[in-house]
């Protein structure tokens, strides 16, 4: 197999055999009619091959047929003839004057082809950044109109859902049993289809914010309410700094219960109840922790945590998968955000961060 520094020798091999032979055809015409060409004449003539020579195959052919048509004027036209030497000190001149034209030239010719080569693939990139930008935006429109239309269809949908919940609510009352069937299962429709209305809005630009200045303990309390109708709700155990310096943060009030809700919910779906919410604080941020002992996330997991409709591969049917998406998306509204790690000893640590308020600053 040929190695590509053998394949670049040989090609540069070939070419200084072609332009060899050139120039030895065109010092051939020249000693044919040395006694009717002006010296200028025959100097004009090397200097076409040499540029010829660098356009075609680069500076470093360019260079070599230079030295070359240099020793070959020297020797084959300039007199005495066939000897490497010079009488008249005037052809010196004329020799070297021709030897550095012909490598500035080569120089010259190199870098002009540079600067069209990086200015080719410059236009190319710009022209490929354009079309990718071009798909970026079609992308994101053609998802805003699809939250839009999920939007609209999940409003559509809770009309009905109301209706068979009551109607099922009505059969159970009178004495049909498997009416709790339906029941459940159109709670459990209904649930999903405010998870997905909420994520909708908010990814379509149709939730509103209105931060206030929030106590992280009042949060909690209203989160832990929204939750104390599921399994282990109960034994939660919440850590808030004590001192003077109650944590709190400026933020909506109803869009980070939502964020909290889901986290603590997702927490007791997965551990069984053994579930710490924790308040501390970060700099600017308010952080509020959920820790939880359950399976914790697998690595092949943890990149798409929060997508939507995404369950982890020992989650199946549980949920809607639309709970993390939710709570991320209903921190970031606000300037927040919604984190993932790993909990030492086992288990998961999904962290809340809100702005941070002082209560100094507001005295």
């Amino acid at each position: 197999m040929t190695s590509p520094g053998q394949g670049r020798l040989g090609s540069l091999a070939m070419a200084l055999l072609g332009w060899g032979l050139v120039g030895s055809a065109t010092t051939g015409a020249l000693w044919l009619f040395r006694e009717r060409l002006d010296q200028a004449h025959m100097v004009l003539a090397y200097l076409l091959v040499v540029l010829f020579a660098s356009a075609s195959e680069g500076r470093l052919v360019g260079l070599i047929m230079a030295a070359a048509s240099f020793v070959a004027f020297d020797f084959f036209l300039l007199h005495p003839l066939y000897r490497l030497t010079i009488a008249d000190p005037l052809e010196w001149w004329i020799l070297l004057s021709f030897l550095v034209t012909a490598a500035v030239a080569a120089e010259l010719l190199h870098r002009q082809q540079q600067a069209a080569a990086l200015a080719e693939r410059r236009a190319s990139e710009i022209e490929k950044l354009s079309r990718e930008a071009s798909q970026v935006a079609a992308l994101r429109e053609a998802s805003r109109m699809k939250d839009a239309l999920l939007a609209t269809v999940s409003h559509d949908l809770r009309t009905p859902l109301t209706s068979i919940r009551a109607t099922a609510a009505e059969l159970r009352a009178a004495g049909i049993e498997d009416a709790a069937v339906i029941e459940e299962e159109a709670e459990r429709l209904s649930r999903f289809v405010s998870d997905l209305l909420d994520l909708s809005r908010i990814r379509a630009g149709g939730a509103q914010v209105d931060p206030q200045v929030n106590a992280a303990e009042d949060l909690i309390g209203a989160a832990l309410e929204r939750v104390r109708g599921l399994a282990g709700a109960a034994d939660i155990r919440v850590t808030i700094p004590a001192g003077a310096d109650i944590p709190v943060g400026r933020f909506d009030f109803v869009q980070a219960l939502r964020s909290l809700v889901n986290l603590v919910e997702n927490a007791l779906l997965h551990s069984g109840g053994d579930v710490e919410v924790e308040v501390g604080r970060d700099g600017p941020d308010l952080l509020i922790e959920v820790r939880d002992r359950g399976p914790g996330v697998g690595e092949t997991d943890r990149e798409y945590l929060f997508e939507a409709f995404h369950q982890g591969s020992g989650t199946r049917g549980r949920g809607t998968g639309l709970g993390l998406a939710i709570a991320r998306e209903a921190a970031r509204l606000q300037g927040g955000d919604v984190s993932f790690r790993p909990r030492p000893g086992g288990g998961s640590i999904f962290v809340l961060r809100l702005p941070a308020e002082d209560i100094a600053g507001l005295s």
